[in-house]
């Protein structure tokens, strides 16, 4: 029994625009928070958020608000084009990436907040930090990335993460949010992109692997 074909046959191939969203994915994320915050005199990375930016007030909004517009729409190809990810978790980021683009459509004031904004916001982080568990595939010839422990340590770890974010960003008096909301955004895009890359070449390599 050739098991390579069998092997290959339940892992689907990721495509080459999911690959493309991986590479571009990371370096849009953090150059559109770092030249729009560079282009506005006194924007404070530390205390401020991202969302910031793009907020009613900010003068950087129209070039920071097509930047989370375009890391949704990443997320999005993620979901629907990397087939080897069981259903749940493409179901988990396309609607990441659909929350993304509603915490853009409602901004939130740079005084106050925005409850819709909010709510797009946390199921956004949400999303995207537990989709690694909903993506796990059990089968023994899955690669060893979409494996119950590698998912399931991925999941907490980004669960965490973002807890502790949404727990200081809805805390008044942190004044250090704006960091770890960097650290948490950073995080969850270049796992995805790591994840992405790793099947894409895991697939190439079983390809090019004779058949015994």
């Amino acid at each position: 029994m050739d098991t390579r074909h069998c092997t290959l046959n339940f892992m689907n191939p990721v495509g080459l625009i999911a690959v493309f969203a991986a590479i571009v994915g990371p370096i849009q994320s953090i150059g559109g928070w770092l030249i729009a915050g560079a282009l506005w005199p006194g924007y404070d990375p530390i205390r401020q958020t991202i969302s910031d930016l793009a907020a009613f007030e900010s003068p950087v909004a129209p070039l920071m608000s097509p930047f989370f517009v375009l890391g949704g729409t990443l997320t999005i190809i993620a979901g629907i084009f990397v087939k080897p990810f069981a259903m749940p978790g493409r179901i988990a980021l396309v609607m990441s990436g659909i929350a993304t683009y509603g915490l853009t459509i409602f901004p939130t004031p740079l005084i106050g907040y925005s409850v819709p904004h909010r709510i797009f916001a946390i199921t956004s982080f949400v999303l995207c930090a537990g989709w690694p568990l909903l993506a796990m595939r059990f089968r023994k010839d899955a690669p060893w990335i979409l494996r119950p422990p590698v998912a399931i340590t991925a999941t907490v770890a980004q669960t965490v993460l973002a807890v502790w974010f949404l727990l200081t960003w809805t805390e008044p008096d942190q004044t250090t949010v704006g960091v770890w909301e960097r650290v948490v955004v950073t995080q969850q895009s270049l796992y995805i992109s790591i994840v992405v890359l790793i099947l894409y070449f895991h697939h190439r390599t079983r390809l090019n692997t004779p058949t015994k």
